[in-house]
């Protein structure tokens, strides 16, 4: 899978069943279910998971636990439009796949 193929599998009415965790979870948050993508992620304890549960905490506006889990992914709250995170997040997991 491409970051092209997976952002075209939005239309679809489920993520991709080669998707790993992380990505099944910023699929969900690509179609408004915020609630699925952060219940998919939750428990995960690696800097992946991190990075998309302080994503998901950045987009709802809670910058306070958003900061708490960017420290845990070892990255920095970035200064870019949600929309262009996502982007990078899901880059970042395709081509480290």
């Amino acid at each position: 899978m491409d970051t092209v193929s997976f952002k075209e599998s939005i239309t679809a009415n489920k993520p991709p069943d080669e998707a790993s965790l992380y990505l099944k979870a910023l699929w969900y948050d690509a179609k408004g279910n915020w609630d699925m993508a952060h219940t998919l992620i939750q428990d995960a304890e690696d800097n992946n998971a991190s990075w998309i549960h302080a994503y998901l905490h950045r987009k709802e506006g809670d910058i306070g636990n958003a900061g708490y889990w960017y420290r845990r992914a070892e990255k920095r709250m970035p200064d870019i439009s949600l929309e262009k995170e996502w982007e990078n997040i899901v880059a970042d997991l395709i081509n480290h796949d």
